[in-house]
């Protein structure tokens, strides 16, 4: 299946995530950063073109595997000094193990069911799952020209995404793990929503 032209070319999908966040796109990243210790072992899911890696947790000597199904995404990741993998997150196959398995801006994908990929990461991680989900979207706005753009740019290769999270929906989404949630806060200027989870209980 063709994916939207972000996924088909690296600059032009860091371009639009830094026209989409403006001044929050480093704070987007350094919230992310932040929980993760120097040498830990990380798995991150839906790893786009390996911003996250390459700008931001190269330096802190994690082991770093990025999955995605976007073959020239695992390509600059593998050239940046990562390890990565073409993967589909559809499949049932267990995922690698790490203390930290983590995804972000990508759980809307995997609507209307996104428990299995979820549940998958608990299972994997041997400390905590984060996820950072946005929760305010173009593709959700009012405007059915605005709204048209941000579904057709987000076809990462299954199809047009019609659904995405707001905030009520993702806490909804997150009551049933209540007892595993460690810390739940909206970061980037209030984009996205981050959820960190114990791995152990």
């Amino acid at each position: 299946m063709s994916t939207s032209l972000i996924y088909r070319n690296a600059t032009v999908y860091e371009l639009l995530i830094r026209a989409l966040y403006g001044r929050y796109y480093t704070d987007r990243y350094r919230a992310v950063e932040g929980l993760l210790p120097v040498g830990a072992s990380v798995v991150d899911l839906c790893c786009g073109p390996a911003t996250l890696y390459a700008r931001y947790l190269r330096a802190k000597s994690v082991d770093y595997t990025g999955l995605d199904r976007n073959e020239r995404f695992v390509a600059r990741l593998t050239r940046a000094g990562g390890q990565g993998k073409v993967w589909n997150l559809n499949s049932d196959a267990p995922l690698p193990a790490a203390d930290y398995l983590l995804m972000q801006a990508s759980l809307y994908h995997f609507l209307p069911e996104p428990a299995p990929v979820l549940d998958r990461m608990l299972t994997a991680a041997r400390k905590q799952v984060i996820i950072a989900e946005p929760v305010r979207n173009m593709a959700s706005s009012d405007n059915r020209v605005l709204a048209a753009v941000g579904k057709r740019f987000t076809n990462a290769g299954d199809g047009v995404q019609a659904h995405r999270f707001t905030e009520p929906t993702l806490d909804e989404f997150f009551r049933p793990y209540e007892s595993r949630v460690l810390r739940r806060s909206l970061i980037a200027g209030g984009r996205e929503k981050l959820y960190v989870l114990d791995a152990n209980t």
